[in-house]
């Protein structure tokens, strides 16, 4: 389990890395998210961290909340972890609670890809 920011900073930092290079490898994909330019929060509660996708690519990713993010997820660090691991199914943490998620569903397509 992964218990202090440093090491949920550096897993989020190892699969932004991987999404990015995904991008570099699929044309299609790339295609998909041209279109995109969001801004995101992950709202842990005692941490938080940010991103902006731009160019089919994350960029700026920070361990900090943006004030105005485009889409903001809620949840704790736990159920980050059960999410990224294959331990919880994103519809199951969105029906129970575990995670919310405050932006346009359509944003929210992009979440699916960064998992």
């Amino acid at each position: 389990m992964i218990g202090d920011i440093v090491t949920l900073k550096q897993l989020f930092e190892e699969k932004v890395e991987e999404f990015n290079k995904k991008i570099d490898e699929s044309e299609s994909l790339k295609k998909e998210l041209a279109h995109l330019n969001k801004t995101f929060t992950l709202d842990l509660d005692t941490e938080a961290y940010s991103l902006t996708l731009e160019n089919s690519k994350i960029k700026d990713f920070k361990p900090e909340a943006l004030e105005n993010a485009d889409v903001v997820v809620t949840s704790t660090p736990e159920t980050i972890l059960a999410l990224i691991e294959g331990d919880l199914r994103p519809m199951r943490a969105y029906i129970t609670k575990k995670i919310r998620i405050k932006g346009k569903i359509q944003d929210l397509m992009f979440l699916k890809k960064f998992l």
